[in-house]
């Protein structure tokens, strides 16, 4: 029997090291545009709301804008996520539980008054400006 390098738990450990909680090549391409723009912004800045601690990967903290550029594979994305093939025990409960804290995180800046802005990894540059220049131009409307 051969054993193929990438499937050998150190390498699946190594492959699972190399993915980024920030500064993700989507992440970096939105912030970028955004400050193109004349935008200023805080990046992973911790927000303390309705007892949940929240980290966004960009926010607008006078606005109260928190946006969230998510993985396509972490976050299950309806057009684009696949269920692995292997060690389904351990990934079908860990995606659930990422999407059930993405749903908790919404509704705690929710009810504390932060728009949030969700945009898919897979969303084109232009589309994902719009939505959080949407949510910015929002936040200035009364009520």
């Amino acid at each position: 029997m051969t054993v193929r390098f990438d499937d050998t738990p150190d390498a699946v450990r190594a492959v699972m090291r190399g993915n980024r909680r920030r500064d993700t090549r989507p992440e970096r391409a939105l912030r970028s545009a955004l400050h193109r723009l004349g935008y200023r912004f805080r990046t992973d800045f911790l927000i303390r709301e309705g007892g949940a601690r929240v980290r966004p990967d960009v926010v607008f903290t006078r606005r109260r804008v928190a946006v969230f550029i998510d993985g396509c594979f972490w976050h299950c994305c309806p057009q684009h996520s696949n269920s692995p093939s292997v060690n389904r025990g351990y990934w079908g409960p860990k995606l659930e539980r990422n999407v059930a804290r993405d749903d908790r995180n919404n509704a705690a800046l929710e009810a504390a008054g932060w728009k949030v802005v969700r945009i898919w990894e897979h969303e084109p540059l232009e589309v994902g400006v719009a939505l959080v220049r949407q949510a910015l131009e929002a936040s200035l409307q009364p009520g």
